[in-house]
C-alpha cells in the first residue's frame, strides 16, 4: 500500500469518528501545552536569573561577620590591605552600612546608608545617572556629601529624582549634600540593595554615621573566576593569623558565583520537576489512545478480515493502524503547540516569565508523537496478527 493511499484511508477513518478522536487527543493536547510552556518558562527562568544578575561581578567574594551585633575581633581596613597582597585577589574594600532615618523636605523614611572607599564604585557597576559620583577628595577631606541609589531617590522625591540632586538630605539627623544618583543596579549578589540606599565616603561614615560601631564588611574583587576558590583560601588563611580569638571561623565568607550557579541550578530544578508533570500527562494520554485503538480494533475486525482475504499483509495491517495513532496524537501535539503559544500572553500577565521557543515546539510533538507511536503500537500489532478466518467470522 503506497503511502499516499494509507494516509487518505487513516484520514477517512479518523474523521468518521471526530467526536472520539478529538476526545483521544485531549490527553495530547494539554500534555504538549504542558511541555511546551515548561520549556518557555524555564527559558524565562534562566533569563530571568541572567537578567538579575548581568550587572554582577561573579569573581565577588564578601567577608562578612557570621553574627550579627558586636564581634569581638571585627575585620578592619588593614585585614582588606592584606588581602590585596593575595597573588589571586584584585582589589578588596572595606564597606560600612547601616540603618537609620533618612530626610529629605517633609519626607522621612527608615533606610540603608553604605560608606564605601570611591574606588569601590568602579568595581562594583555604580554609574552615575545624574550629578557625580563620589571621590578621593570627598575621602581625604570627610566631605559630608552623598551619591543616591536610584530607588531611593526614586522613593524620596515621589518619583521626581533630578530635583533632589544639589539638595541637603539627612541621615541620623547628619546633614549631607546629595551630589549625583547611581543607575539602577539591580540584584548584586550581595544582602543590601544598592539601589536602597545612600552612598557615603568611607570616612565620613565611620567618623560621622558609626563610630565606635564601626563594623565593616570587606569586598574582593578575585583576578578571575577561575581563582575564586584560592582567593578563598588565602582570605581563610589570612583571618586564621591575624584574628586569633576566633580566626575565619567568625566571619562568613560569600562568593557571588555560586549564588548565580545556584539560581541558575533551582530555575533547572524546576523545569525538570514540571517537564516530568508534563511527561506524566503524556503518558495518562497515550494510555487513553491504547484504549481507543483497542476499541477501534474490536469494531473493524470485519474490515480486517477482509483485508486480509484480499492479500493485505500484516506490515500493511500494522501500518495502517500504526498510523492512525501517530496522526491522532501528533495533531492533538499541534493543537497543543498552538494552545501553548496561547498562553504565554497570560502567564506574562500573571508575571510569569515564559520565552517561547522553536525547542519547546520541537520537544511537545517529539514526545506527542513518541505517545503515539508507544501506546499504538501493541493494539496495531494485535489487529496485524488476526487470523482472517477468525476476523471475518466475528461479530
Amino acid at each position: 500500500m503506497r503511502f499516499k493511499q494509507l494516509l487518505k484511508l487513516v484520514l477517512i477513518n479518523v474523521s468518521q469518528n471526530k467526536v472520539r478522536s478529538f476526545l483521544t487527543t485531549l490527553g495530547v493536547i494539554v500534555g504538549t501545552a504542558t511541555v511546551f510552556l515548561v520549556v518557555a518558562i524555564g527559558k524565562g527562568g534562566e533569563a530571568q536569573v541572567s537578567e538579575q544578575f548581568s550587572k554582577l561581578n561573579v569573581g565577588s567574594i564578601m567577608v562578612m561577620p557570621a553574627q550579627r551585633g558586636k564581634v569581638v575581633d571585627p575585620l578592619t581596613k588593614k585585614d582588606a590591605q592584606l588581602f590585596t597582597e593575595s597573588d589571586n585577589i584584585a582589589h578588596a574594600f572595606p564597606v560600612l552600612r547601616g540603618n537609620g532615618d533618612i530626610n529629605y523636605a517633609d519626607f522621612s523614611l527608615n533606610g540603608g546608608f553604605i560608606a564605601i572607599p570611591p574606588e569601590f564604585q568602579q568595581s562594583n557597576n555604580l554609574t552615575i545617572q545624574q550629578g557625580r559620583a563620589l571621590e578621593d577628595e570627598d575621602e581625604k577631606k570627610k566631605n559630608k556629601c552623598a551619591v543616591l541609589g536610584a530607588e531611593l531617590a526614586n522613593t524620596l522625591t515621589d518619583g521626581n529624582p533630578s530635583e533632589i540632586v544639589g539638595q541637603s538630605i539627612t541621615i541620623n539627623r547628619r546633614k549631607f549634600e546629595v551630589v549625583g544618583i547611581y543607575n539602577r543596579v539591580g540584584d548584586t549578589g550581595s544582602p543590601f540593595s544598592y539601589d536602597d540606599a545612600a552612598f557615603i565616603a568611607y570616612s565620613v561614615g565611620e567618623k560621622y554615621l558609626l563610630g565606635t560601631r564601626a563594623n565593616p564588611t570587606i569586598m574582593v574583587e578575585a583576578t578571575g573566576l577561575e581563582t575564586v576558590q584560592a582567593a578563598i583560601d588565602d582570605i581563610t588563611y589570612i583571618l586564621n593569623e591575624t584574628h586569633r580569638m576566633g580566626g575565619a571561623e567568625q566571619f562568613r565568607i560569600l562568593d557571588a558565583g555560586s549564588r548565580l550557579a545556584a539560581a541558575q541550578e533551582s530555575a533547572r530544578t524546576m523545569s525538570l520537576l514540571l517537564l516530568a508533570v508534563a511527561v506524566v500527562v503524556l503518558i495518562v494520554s497515550g494510555i487513553g489512545i491504547m484504549n481507543v485503538m483497542f476499541v477501534t480494533v474490536k469494531e473493524r475486525t470485519g474490515e480486517i478480515g477482509i483485508l486480509k482475504a484480499i492479500g493485505a499483509k500484516k506490515r500493511e495491517i500494522l501500518g495502517q493502524f500504526l498510523a492512525e495513532a501517530v496522526v491522532i496524537s501528533l495533531a492533538g501535539g499541534v493543537l497543543g503547540a498552538v494552545l501553548g503559544f496561547l498562553a504565554v500572553p497570560l502567564l506574562k500577565y500573571l508575571e510569569l516569565p515564559a520565552v517561547p521557543s522553536v525547542g519547546g515546539i520541537v520537544l511537545g510533538l517529539t514526545f506527542s508523537v513518541i505517545t503515539g507511536v508507544f501506546f499504538g503500537f501493541y493494539p496495531a500489532w494485535k489487529a496485524a496478527e488476526l487470523s482472517p478466518i477468525d476476523a471475518l467470522r466475528y461479530e
